[in-house]
């Protein structure tokens, strides 16, 4: 009855690694290979299709701005030229109501980190009002209506519960 003998000692004890010269290498990637594979196109591509056109689009993420460049078929729709260069950011709307009227409340728990408008100051619908702090992420609270910061009642450190009243937002 023959014995098995484990794949790996299989191929330690054959001639190709065994033998003189030894002729098991990989320098052939330096030495031989010539690098002339061609690109993969899928079968039934019309060879005469032209690239996709690609728009390129603004985004903010975390507070910075970067250029992506998208293919035209998505139907991205860009700012029109002549439009604002900053982009407004909407209030969305989480479980609860978070802006009713002219208050404008805390959607959750948490402590303000930052205050970008005074009072009195007029904001647009989307400006930053106050950063959120809760579990190490921030969550920044918009207008959710164009008008006169009143009441203002936030400030940096601050411990607000769900649903507390930052500021009323008054025509």
């Amino acid at each position: 009855m023959a014995t098995a003998i484990p794949f790996h000692q299989a191929v330690v004890t054959a001639p190709a690694f065994t033998s003189e010269p030894f002729t098991i290498h990989t320098r052939w990637i330096e030495t031989e290979f010539n690098n002339t594979i061609t690109p993969f196109t899928p079968t039934g591509a019309d060879e005469a299709e032209e690239p996709t056109a690609r728009e390129t689009v603004v985004v903010e993420v975390g507070g910075k701005r970067l250029e992506v460049s998208l293919p035209a078929s998505l139907g991205v729709a860009t700012a029109p030229a002549g439009g604002s260069k900053k982009p407004k950011r909407k209030a969305v709307k989480k479980s609860g109501s978070a802006a009713s009227g002219d208050a404008l409340a805390s959607p959750m728990q948490g402590t303000i980190v930052k205050v970008a408008v005074a009072e009195g100051d007029t904001v647009a619908e989307g400006d930053l009002v106050v950063v959120l702090e809760a579990m190490k992420m921030e969550q920044p609270l918009n207008a959710h209506r164009a008008g006169t910061v009143k009441g203002l009642a936030a400030e940096v450190g601050a411990s607000l519960t769900s649903g507390a009243v930052i500021c009323e937002i008054k025509d």
